[in-house]
Parts: C-alpha cells; structure tokens; sequence
C-alpha cells in the first residue's frame, strides 16, 4: 500500500491531508507534529511505503529530516499558487489537498507537478545562516543611515555618505542642533554597532575561499557567500538551471509568431542574483577579455549599460557552474583567476 501525505506545516499544527493508492484523497485533518510523527510511524510499521511533501518555509527541515529518519519519502517543495482555477479560495486544508494531489503525480512521473527544493545538509544550514546574518547586518546598517539622512535632509542638511562613522559624526556634530543631535546618536549608534558585527564576521566568512581561486575582480567574500547559496554546483545538470536559480532569465509574452522578451523574472533566489551583480560591476576592470564584460564596455548609455550588466551576471552564473564542475576551464572561458 501506498500513502502520500501532503502537509501544510505550520509552527503549532500540520494541515495533513491523505491519500491511500490511487483512491481519492481523504479530507484534511489539523495534526500537531508528534501527532503526525506517530501517523507516519504506524504506516512504515505496517510495511505502507509512505511519501510527504511540504513548502519550504520559516519552519525550516526540522521536520523533513524526523520524516526521512522514519523511513517516509519526503520532499521540501518551492511555495507556489496552487489554485489552478483561479477561485482565489486560499485555506490550510486546500493547501494540504493540493499539495497531496500534486504529490501523487510527482510521484506517478510527472516531475512538472513541483519544483523539488535541495535540503541542505545540518552543516550546510549552520553555514547559510552565518553568511545570511551578515547579509541581514549590512541591511540594518543601511537602513540606520537612510533614516539619519531623512532627518538631516527634514532640516536642510546633508550628512553626506558613511555619515555615522567616527570621524564624519565628529566634524557633523556641530552643525546640527540639539534636539537633531540626539534623535542622529540613536542611529548613528546603533550603525556603529551593526558595523562592528559585520567587521567581525566578514573575515570569518572570507576565510572559507583560503586555497581556492575564483575569477579575478570577484573576490573572497562574495565566492564564500555565493558557494553557501548555491551549496552544490552539481545539482544544475545544463546551463538554463542555474540562470534560472539566479531569477537572471528573461520574462516573456510570446504567441503564435509574436515574441516579446522583457526584464529578468527575478523568480530565483536574490542573494545571488545581488552578489553576481556587484562582482560583474568590480570585474570590470579586472576581466578585459571576458566576452560579456567586452558587451558591458561597448554599451552606449545607462540603460544599455545596466542591461548588459544584467546579461554578463546571467552569464558569468553560467560559466561559474561550467568551471566548478569542470565542464571547461578558465582559459577556455577566457577568465582570469585568482587564488586566494
């Protein structure tokens, strides 16, 4: 016999719905996780091959690891719509019929049915989440300056960029009046802080490239923190998968003999679609060769400059894939590496 289970997981209960063989799926049940757990466990101990899926999601693979642990087939799937007709009805146990549905076709062959999510191993997430904080830290910092600029610029002020560093807030000081010097302290404070911890885990990270190479202009830092995202430069098996991980592949609207191609779909993951940007911006200089930095060099204008800036990350995704899994080397690739 064959279980499929699909859950909608959330952090108090698990929307489960059923489905035994090929019958119909049972209606759903709100099951609390050990609940769930023991469901799952009595089926293997009947011999029942059992298969799960949920969306990944803030409750992380907490779960995904207890089921495969019992012997479950389980898939983390990417969070979509699944309300294919449109009725815009969005509940838990619609959610959990859907997934369920989905699941038995997956599982039939229909490997369309759903996006499967690569689990990272506990080492791999412990890894990802120190590279995310420090992602996290430079946005707080941000913000703390943005809103020191708007307090500033409210009066007729201009702080200027890295306003809050020591030096800068020394000559800023006397310019400003009292009540506007302490609301700026509160941030300039907490952005002296922030920085800080972002100066503390920036060599921490960097320190993972030591004894690699990477293409010249891109840096230790960014090739440690694209490497926690992509985690396995195996798991693209052509080179549409990882432009396609990266949200860099054009949106189109294309009928019958009419072909419209637009700006990127950004359906992908943002930290390395934002990474692989900033690197092509630095590999300007150091990259004179590189096919796509040639089409960068060449553009006429803002627009066509970022456009092109956009196609070369696109294609330096791409060729990072053909040089880690040693589909062609570097000179082949016509880049310039650099050990670290």
């Amino acid at each position: 016999m064959t279980i499929k289970l699909g859950l909608d997981e959330h952090a108090d209960q698990v929307t489960t719905c059923r489905q035994i063989d090929g019958r119909l799926p049972q209606p759903a049940q709100k099951l609390s996780e050990e609940r769930l757990l023991k469901l799952v466990s009595e089926h293997r101990a009947q011999g029942h091959q059992v298969y799960t899926c949920y969306e990944a999601g803030p409750c992380g693979y907490w779960l995904h690891r207890q089921l495969e642990a019992l012997g479950a087939v389980n898939y983390v799937v990417a969070p979509q719509r699944w309300d294919e007709q449109g009725r815009r009805m969005k509940t838990d146990k619609l959610d959990a019929r859907a997934l369920c549905q989905r699941l038995d076709r997956y599982v039939r062959g229909n490997t369309d049915a759903f996006t499967v999510v690569r689990v990272p191993t506990p080492e791999e997430e412990r890894w990802r989440a120190l590279c995310r904080q420090r992602a996290t830290l430079v946005k707080e910092r941000q913000r703390c300056e943005l809103r020191g600029h708007g307090l500033m610029l409210a009066q007729h002020i201009r702080g200027g960029p890295g306003w809050w560093e020591a030096a800068k807030w020394q000559e800023l000081v006397p310019q400003l009046p009292d009540w506007l010097r302490e609301n700026l302290a509160r941030w300039q404070q907490q952005a002296v802080q922030l920085q800080g911890q972002i100066d503390a885990l920036t060599p921490r990270i960097a320190a993972h490239s030591a004894g690699q190479s990477a293409p010249k202009g891109m840096g230790a830092l960014t090739k440690a923190l694209l490497d926690a995202e992509i985690l396995d430069w195996g798991r693209f098996v052509n080179r549409r998968q990882p432009g396609s991980y990266g949200g860099l592949c054009p949106s189109e609207d294309s009928s019958g003999r009419r072909r419209r191609q637009g700006s990127i779909s950004k359906h992908g993951n943002p930290q390395v679609r934002h990474l692989l940007v900033e690197a092509v911006w630095r590999m300007i200089e150091h990259q004179p060769d590189y096919p796509p930095i040639q089409r960068v060099r060449a553009a006429k204008g803002t627009r066509a400059r970022k456009r092109a800036i956009v196609a070369a990350a696109r294609r330096l995704l791409v060729d990072l894939w053909r040089l880690n899994t040693g589909r062609q080397t570097a000179q082949q690739l016509k880049l310039v590496l650099m050990q670290f």
